[in-house]
């Protein structure tokens, strides 16, 4: 089962069995922005927060990033607004 806002497993692996030489072309653009929207879900959301079942299919799937720490958190530490430490 993936976390709120995330794309589905069974989508993923849906996706990655049908060749797309046997998609539509709106197959094909539905399947492009369905992963893009998942990669950034799975960039701003801390690995912490994750799943176990989602840390697995980020990290099947290429989209597992290896860090405690959110996007807009490393921002803001970026920019001196994050928490001090």
């Amino acid at each position: 089962m993936s976390d709120t806002g995330r794309q589905s497993m069974t989508d993923k692996v849906g996706a990655a069995v049908k060749p797309d030489s046997q998609k539509t072309t709106t197959e094909q653009l539905g399947d492009h922005f369905k992963g893009t929207g998942d990669s950034v879900a799975s960039t701003f959301q801390p690995q912490s927060d994750k799943s176990a079942t989602q840390k697995v299919g980020d990290t099947m799937s290429g989209n597992s990033n290896h860090n405690d720490e959110s996007l807009l958190d490393k921002t803001k530490n970026a920019i001196g607004m994050g928490e001090k430490k």
